[in-house]
């Protein structure tokens, strides 16, 4: 009979409320605040982590997930009886995660190989994206997994989604998606002096520029423009906020009015969203055109 764990990390920005009620493991990323190590989710809350922001005096830093705690994690898995642990980590392109998760199922399979019996199946999905770009189909993958989906079910819905989501940004400071460098196309902007602002889409694990806005009452009607144009039709968009939701909630109302639904969900980002993106960003997520 199979058991399947869906497992994950913060940056997917997953609440502790969804992660207890869907049965998700969600593993948390060390981030430093002048020195202080912390870890996300844990030890504060994402209000709390924004006025840490404002009072740092330095740039706040994220650091990845080691082999060594997510080979702990698999151990501790494979004690309790999965048969099979799918887990999908945060975009390759901007953490090592990736890769270290791929090293500690290697270890994990050559500890486990003598063993007698069934063998726990471990099944590593990069997301290529942040936030709830992965953490909603990890907690659609979690539904799948409870309804008895198989893992090569749920496996082929995530690697579908992930050829065609896509989220779309506006980061209302640039200072810290410029001094992180995890979003390259914030660090090749420029016009920050004359009142522009980004709108950053990130895809298959690359970032682009799509347009500068100037004027904040622009933003709304250039990312509504911006979301028809990307959106397959009638399929669920979730919406972005960090500190601010004012810009946020009125983008989602004018989606709603244009698409004639609502999002499925509002995602506020976390500590380390935060770290590369700054805290007080609008945006959207949607399933566009397949990429790969």
């Amino acid at each position: 009979m199979q058991k399947i764990k869906i497992i994950t990390d913060s940056t997917s920005d997953i609440t502790k409320e969804q992660e207890k009620k869907l049965g998700i493991k969600v593993m948390c990323f060390p981030v430093t605040v002048d020195g202080v190590s912390y870890r996300e989710r844990t030890d504060f809350t994402n209000e709390q982590f924004y006025r840490m922001m404002d009072n740092a005096k330095e740039m706040p830093t994220t650091s990845q997930l080691t082999a060594f705690e997510i080979l702990e994690v698999f151990r501790e898995l494979h004690e309790e009886g999965w048969t099979d642990v799918i887990y999908v980590t945060i975009s390759s392109t901007g953490s090592a995660t990736y890769s270290n998760a791929l090293s500690a199922a290697e270890e994990f399979k050559k500890e486990t190989e003598s063993l007698e019996g069934p063998k726990m199946r471990i099944h590593i999905i990069d997301s290529r994206n942040y936030t709830a770009v992965y953490g909603y189909p990890v907690m659609q993958a979690a539904l799948k997994a409870q309804k008895g989906e198989t893992p090569e079910e749920i496996i082929e819905y995530l690697k579908e989604w992930f050829d065609c989501a896509e989220v779309h940004f506006v980061p209302m400071t640039l200072k810290y998606a410029k001094k992180s460098g995890r979003i390259t196309a914030a660090a090749a902007f420029a016009g920050e002096l004359l009142g522009l602002r980004p709108v950053i889409k990130i895809a298959n694990g690359v970032s682009t520029v799509l347009e500068k806005i100037r004027g904040e009452k622009n933003i709304v009607p250039k990312l509504l423009a911006d979301a028809e144009r990307s959106m397959t039709p009638q399929t669920p968009y979730i919406m972005v906020k960090g500190s601010d939701p004012t810009l946020t909630d009125a983008l989602a109302d004018a989606m709603t009015e244009k698409f004639g639904y609502p999002p499925e969900y509002t995602v506020q980002i976390g500590a380390t969203v935060s770290c590369n993106a700054g805290y007080n960003v609008v945006g959207f997520i949607v399933r566009g055109r397949k990429k790969s």
